[in-house]
């Protein structure tokens, strides 16, 4: 099963533009996550391979067949540059879904990154080929290849729904999706919550204390 929801008109290139992917992967998923209302956030402990890496990307979703990896082969040739892959099954479960040969097909492609709600293996291969990869998991259990999922179809990761073309934010944290109708003015929300968190710092540097700076002296007192 496959279906073609690649982003078009202005959202669509909004979400695509390379300047506003970089500037919400370097904003992060926690400012991101808070500037676009609490919303999605892909709740599950995800491991990030490689140390420090942050990315942000339109979405290429992949619904595999249960502990099946036939659907991302199948994906790769779709891969852009910039995409990050989403790779999900029916069920969350640790199984290697990528390993170093699928992850260098798309880094070939220009992916910006991976992430996989299952497992993945090669670990120390993965972390010297350098592409930015999220796991569930990490286990050495392979695949099967002859389940048939979806290519460029919704998916379920962790409480959020991906959608192919939606903004995926990831690093330390762990990941955020934020639709890509509301990817500009999440960035215009997240830029003015980076600005005011760097205004807090500054005065927190000169000795004053966040129990004042954000009025919580009045809570704890007004309840006393």
């Amino acid at each position: 099963m496959t279906r073609d929801d690649r982003p078009r008109g202005a959202a669509g290139q909004a979400a695509t533009d390379p300047a506003m992917l970089g500037e919400l992967a370097r904003l992060g998923t926690a400012t991101v996550y808070e500037a676009s209302g609490r919303t999605g956030l892909i709740d599950v402990p995800l491991r990030r391979l490689l140390v420090g890496s942050r990315a942000a990307g339109p979405a290429r979703t992949v619904l595999c067949g249960q502990d099946d990896n036939l659907m991302v082969h199948a994906a790769m040739e779709r891969v852009r540059p910039g995409e990050v892959v989403v790779l999900a099954m029916p069920e969350p479960g640790p199984v290697a879904l990528v390993g170093d040969l699928l992850a260098t097909q798309a880094q070939q492609r220009g992916a910006a990154a991976i992430l996989v709600d299952a497992a993945v293996r090669d670990v120390d291969e993965l972390v010297r080929l350098g592409l930015p990869i999220w796991a569930r998991f990490v286990r050495v259990r392979g695949a099967s290849k002859t389940g048939v999922g979806g290519l460029d179809v919704p998916l379920e990761v962790g409480g959020a729904t991906v959608r192919p073309g939606d903004v995926v934010v990831l690093d330390g944290d762990g990941a955020v999706v934020v639709e890509r109708r509301r990817a500009p003015a999440v960035l215009v929300a997240a830029r003015a919550r980076a600005a005011h968190e760097d205004e807090l710092q500054e005065r927190l540097r000169a000795g004053e204390t966040s129990y004042d700076l954000l009025g919580l002296r009045a809570v704890l007192e007004g309840e006393g």
